[in-house]
This record gives C-alpha cells, structure tokens and sequence, in this order.
C-alpha cells in the first residue's frame, strides 16, 4: 500500500459556510485515503490554530475527527507533525483518534528510500525572530500558565495570534533563494532521498543531486496530496 501525506489546511480561517464545504472535502479526501494507503502523514497545520485544554477542545470539526478516527480503527497509521499554528496539543489526537503525535522532524524509511519530515518552521536560517518565538510558544510553562485563562478567551487569543503569524509567513521576504529548498539540500546532502515540508504553501518539487525536495502548499487555494508509491512521489490535486 502507499504512504500519503498533506499539509497545511488551516481550518478555521474562513467563513462558516466556506469552512463546511471545505471540510467536506477533506473528510472525502480521508475515506479516499482509507481505501488507497497504510499510512497517512499530516505535516501540520490542519487547523489555522489548535491549543487543546485538559478537558476541552475547540467547537466544530467532528466530521474531521470521526473520518481520522475511521482511518486508524481500519488499521490505517495516522501520523501528525505539528506545525507553527499548532499552538499545544496535549493528547486528544492519541487518546480519541488514535494518531501519533510529533513535536519535532520524523525520518522514515519506505520501500529503501530514507525520507524526512517537518512541517518546515524553524529550518530557514535567517529567520531567527521565528526560532525564539517558537522556543517561546513550544515552552511546556508558557503553555501551562496559557492553560489557566478561560477556553473562549484563550481560543480567540490564539486565533487572533494565528491570522498575524500566518501573514508574517506570506508576508516575509527571505532573500533570493527558497530558504526551505536551502535547507533541504542539507539535508539530502546527509543521506535522506526525500524531504517533505509544508509551511510555506509554495508547492513544489525540487530535484537536487540524487534527492528531490516536495513541498505539499496548502489547502487553502489548491487542495492536493502527496503520494509515494511503488518507489515514485507524486502531487495529485484533490478535486472529490
């Protein structure tokens, strides 16, 4: 069976009504997934924010969460990286859906190819304002203390801070070169086949010496996957 990964759908961000038939998509996407893979990689941001309290967890999305649960209850893998908008998880998507949760990269290897996964934040090197940020907000105290203000004002801060972090990462300019790209042939230059990264939501496939670097975009204007099977990656757009 096949390997799978998407990345960066960023519910939450639009209208009622455009996020329903977003959803929509998705959960059709995930019953696709449940008859054609044995693994499913999501590589962050599958909301535009998530930070899941002790004992609750933001309204909406039930479809989502039913269809994931469906693909781990069928013995499918369901691996989760969280990415920059992911601002706490706690154990809600092991404990209800059954997935693996990652806070940082996952090196895998499929059918002999050795393969590396992140969500991609934190990887270029000149943007150390985000790296101290995200020391910051990845901080186990931070997060505690967070923990403490009332869920309704604790989300809508954590939405408010999501819009302003994801137009920072549209918004800003690291020079000439794709710094994502940059840090991929460092990585393929240390023996990894494929690289895989979100967080930008410039999809792509890079070739670089003996290795390729991909990039799954977003959800949010070109709905696609990734798909290794049979030794060969490809990007398929997602249309029902």
């Amino acid at each position: 069976m096949a390997t799978i990964f998407v990345s960066d759908m960023h519910f939450g961000l639009l209208s009622a009504e455009e996020e329903k038939l977003r959803e929509q998509k998705f959960v059709n996407f995930l019953k696709f997934a449940k008859n054609n893979c044995d693994k499913l990689f999501i590589l962050g941001d599958l909301f535009d924010y998530w930070f899941e309290y002790k004992r609750v967890i933001q309204k909406g999305y039930f479809k989502t969460f039913s269809a994931l649960a469906d693909l781990t209850e069928a013995g499918i893998e369901v691996h989760y990286l969280i990415g920059n908008h992911d601002f706490m998880h706690r154990d809600f998507f092991e404990k209800e859906i059954g997935a693996k949760v990652y806070e940082n990269e996952v090196k895998i290897e499929l059918d002999g190819k050795k393969f590396f996964l992140a969500h991609g934040d934190g990887l270029v090197e000149n943007d150390l304002g985000y790296k101290i940020l995200k020391k910051v907000l990845r901080n186990k105290n931070i997060q505690k203390l967070y923990s403490l203000i009332h869920p309704d004002f604790g989300i809508w801060l954590a939405s408010s801070s999501s819009k302003k972090s994801r137009d920072y990462t549209t918004h800003k300019s690291y020079g000439e070169n794709d710094g994502l790209f940059t840090a991929a042939k460092k990585i393929i230059d240390e023996g990894f086949d494929y690289v895989l990264f979100g967080h930008s939501h410039i999809r792509k496939i890079e070739e670089y010496k003996n290795g390729k670097y991909i990039n799954l975009g977003t959800w949010l204007d070109r709905p696609c996957y990734g798909i290794f099977d049979n030794n060969k990656f490809e990007i398929i757009d997602w249309n029902n």
